[in-house]
């Protein structure tokens, strides 16, 4: 033996909205439907997927900056109505 640990890889992705990088469980998984963002929690969603942290400030960030019209290669604007009530239920929950 080595004597090193054998730690397993853990999937890594970017937030859209403050673009630091985190572990893949620890984002919210945002997928396209029609001209709106939409959660996707479980991750089964069809299509190309963004991730963000679930917190509202990464959301207003990634608004403000139209990362998800650069994520979802998308040519008009997109809804995130969805998205809020989303991250508003989750903040409720403890």
């Amino acid at each position: 033996m080595s004597g090193r640990t054998h730690a397993r890889a853990r999937p890594e992705r970017t937030c859209v909205g403050c673009r630091e990088r985190a572990a893949k469980d620890g984002l919210l998984r945002v997928a396209r439907a029609e001209d709106a963002c939409v959660p996707d929690p479980r991750g089964t969603l069809p299509g190309r997927g963004a991730y963000l942290h679930p917190a509202k400030a990464c959301l207003d960030l990634a608004v403000r900056r139209r990362a998800f019209n650069r994520a979802f290669k998308a040519g008009g604007p997109l809804g995130t109505e969805a998205l809020t009530a989303f991250l508003a239920e989750a903040a409720e929950t403890p």
